[in-house]
C-alpha cells in the first residue's frame, strides 16, 4: 500500500502481523494473509496482505528488506498466499520489464512516432529484451554497451 492512502497505510501497519504465520514463502518473498471484514478504510475489503521482498545484490553485500501491504476483496479460497506470492512476483518482473524500456530505451522520448513505427520499435525492443534474458544477461544495460562495444570493434575490422 503507497502512502497515498495514509489512514488505510496506518491500519494495514497496524494488523497483528506478528501474530500471524507466513502462509507462502519463496526465495524472495513472504506473504502473510489475514482476514478483515470492517474496520479497515478501503471498501470490499476482505484480505489483507503482508508481503516482505528481500534482494541482496547480485555480488553479495547488503540484503535489503521491503515490507508491502495491501488489500483484495477476494476471499482466501479464491486468492490463496501461494496465488498472492505469484502475482506478488510477476508485478516484480512486469515493473522490472518497464523500468528496463523506459530507462534503457527511453521509450518515453520515442523518435518514431507516425504509422507503424511505434508498435514495430516496440517489437523489436521486447524481441532483443528476450534475447537477452535468454542469454542470461543479468543486466540489460551493461549486456546492451557490449554488443554495442562488440559491433564497433566488427565494424572497425571490416572497413
Amino acid at each position: 500500500m503507497k502512502a497515498n492512502r495514509p489512514t488505510l497505510a496506518a491500519q494495514l501497519t497496524a494488523l497483528p502481523w506478528t501474530k500471524v504465520r507466513t502462509a507462502s514463502r519463496t526465495t524472495s518473498h513472504g506473504v502473510k494473509a489475514i482476514e478483515v471484514r470492517g474496520g479497515i478504510d478501503f471498501p470490499h475489503a476482505v484480505q489483507a496482505i503482508q508481503i516482505i521482498r528481500r534482494r541482496g545484490p547480485p555480488a553479495g553485500g547488503l540484503t535489503t528488506t521491503e515490507t508491502i501491504h495491501a488489500v483484495t476483496s477476494m476471499p482466501t479460497h479464491q486468492a490463496s498466499p501461494a496465488l498472492l506470492t505469484a502475482l506478488a512476483r510477476a508485478r516484480d518482473i512486469e515493473n522490472q520489464l518497464r523500468w528496463v524500456r523506459d530507462v534503457t530505451y527511453d521509450e518515453d522520448n520515442p523518435r518514431a512516432r507516425t504509422g507503424n513505427a511505434p508498435q514495430v520499435m516496440a517489437s523489436l525492443r521486447n524481441l532483443a529484451i528476450t534475447v537477452l534474458h535468454l542469454t542470461r544477461a543479468g543486466n540489460i544495460a551493461h549486456a546492451l554497451r557490449h554488443r554495442e562495444r562488440s559491433l564497433e570493434t566488427i565494424r572497425k575490422v571490416s572497413c
